[in-house]
């Protein structure tokens, strides 16, 4: 298996929260302060290599990516399976809640979805295993280390997997710029998956005709669209919204 590196303090405090395997963690000379201390003492205590290296072979490692005198070298991402989801949804006893990227090819895209979709408590997120950013560097260090706490699976098609879904008792909601209804005025009620498309097209055709409602964001300004990610947090904290709202109303 290929080794890939996580590069930044809390994407590597996160892989070690996580319990990942990890090869060996290199440490800027002289960066012995602050949450290196933390990394430092987590890493031996899992008996992790520590190595101290000079700053150049870090950004060699790094190409660019701020890595804030620390980079860890890990075995890659194993990707998990739908039915994971749904057995994690089930375990907390909660509708599932899933988010699937049609296309999303930016890498720090996914990662600000991943944070966001970990922050709202998805069960877990689907991508396409072609014409799509997948988990990478790039993507651990954008989604601030959530990919260790979030389920990612990769599937051949998009819209076979929403029948699937659908199949399974699923709602399928998708963002589209010529929706039916505005998000907030829509019930998302149950077991739901969101489908986010695009950066540029945004969700393609066969897989909007197999959505059971397509919502929109109000635009206001002179852009036509928002940024994959902000359409993503929008709609995944319309959902925490409204699930918090009917668990107020039970009390």
């Amino acid at each position: 298996m290929d080794e890939q590196y996580i590069i930044g303090r809390n994407p590597v405090l996160e892989v070690l929260k996580s319990g990942k395997e990890i090869e060996k963690i290199y440490v800027a000379r002289g960066e012995l302060k602050g949450s290196i201390n933390k990394i430092i003492g987590v890493a031996k205590d899992r008996n992790i290599i520590i190595q101290q290296v000079d700053k150049n072979k870090l950004n060699q490692i790094a190409q660019g990516s701020p890595h804030q005198g620390v980079v860890a070298l890990v075995t890659p991402y194993v990707y998990f399976s739908i039915d994971d989801m749904l057995k994690r949804a089930e375990k907390l006893d909660e509708p599932p809640f899933l988010i699937i990227l049609d296309g999303i090819e930016d890498p720090h895209n996914l990662g600000a979805i991943i944070r966001t979709a970990e922050c709202g408590g998805a069960h877990g997120i689907i991508i396409p295993k072609r014409r799509s950013a997948h988990v990478t560097s790039a993507v651990y260090k954008s989604s601030a280390g959530a990919v260790e706490h979030m389920m990612i699976a990769k599937v051949n098609n998009i819209s076979d997997t929403i029948e699937t879904l659908k199949d399974k008792g699923l709602w399928i909601y998708g963002a589209d710029i010529d929706g039916e209804e505005y998000y907030f005025s829509t019930e998302f009620r149950g077991p739901i998956a969101l489908v986010i498309g695009s950066e540029g097209k945004g969700i393609s055709r066969l897989v909007k005709e197999k959505c059971d409602f397509l919502v929109k964001i109000p635009m206001k300004g002179k852009v036509s669209s928002l940024n994959a990610s902000n359409a993503a947090s929008i709609l995944i904290y319309e959902v925490v919204k409204q699930d918090y709202e009917k668990k107020s109303k039970r009390i």
